[in-house]
């Protein structure tokens, strides 16, 4: 894995890259062989009691993407690699069950670093019910008439046909308070 860390008001010194690499390196081991992917990593420190790491990892099946705030750094490493963790191994339970139905033994993790009964009766135990259905007209738009529109129905997301392309697209209010367009590449 190639790691790519930056920091935001924040130094990344020797001793940070370095830390940042060991934990996110364990991740590793839920996969055969060492996945060629990009770790991006932000740090960011806003004020002395808000230090923040985002980590993406796009990988060709799945991108994983996990943020923690805490007032010390190392601390908020140590809580985005347990997440990331959490995401792998619930990723993993749901991939391996589907292609055990399928009859399939090929699975794109390892076996090593086996996900628990426990958490494995958590994954199985949660359902996903789907409560509602809307279907409606995409209006060719702009991203800002969608915005106005997200805004007007009090949505955090709005689904439009972008005027200038002609696709499908997504606009969403992030959690500063900006917003943020989905495109298809």
């Amino acid at each position: 894995m190639n790691y790519n860390v930056r920091g935001e008001n924040i130094e990344v010194t020797p001793a940070l890259r370095e830390y940042v690499e060991k934990k996110l390196g364990k991740l590793e081991r839920y996969f055969d062989g060492t996945p060629d992917a990009n770790v991006n990593v932000n740090l960011k420190v806003n004020n002395a009691k808000d230090q923040k790491i985002e980590v993406t990892i796009p990988m060709p099946q799945l991108v994983l993407r996990a943020e923690e705030s805490n007032e010390d750094m190392y601390a908020a490493i140590d809580l985005v690699g347990e997440k990331l963790e959490r995401q792998i191994r619930k990723h993993k339970t749901k991939v391996n069950r589907k292609l055990r139905e399928k009859g399939s033994t090929k699975t794109m993790f390892a076996n090593g670093g086996a996900t628990t009964a426990t958490a494995v009766q958590d994954i199985e135990d949660e359902d996903y019910e789907l409560v509602r259905t809307k279907r409606f007209d995409l209006k060719p738009m702009d991203s800002e008439e969608a915005i106005l529109q997200m805004n007007m129905l009090g949505h955090n997301f709005f689904v439009f046909t972008n005027a200038e392309t002609n696709t499908t697209n997504v606009v969403y209010r992030r959690k500063d308070g900006k917003y943020g367009i989905i495109e298809p590449s």
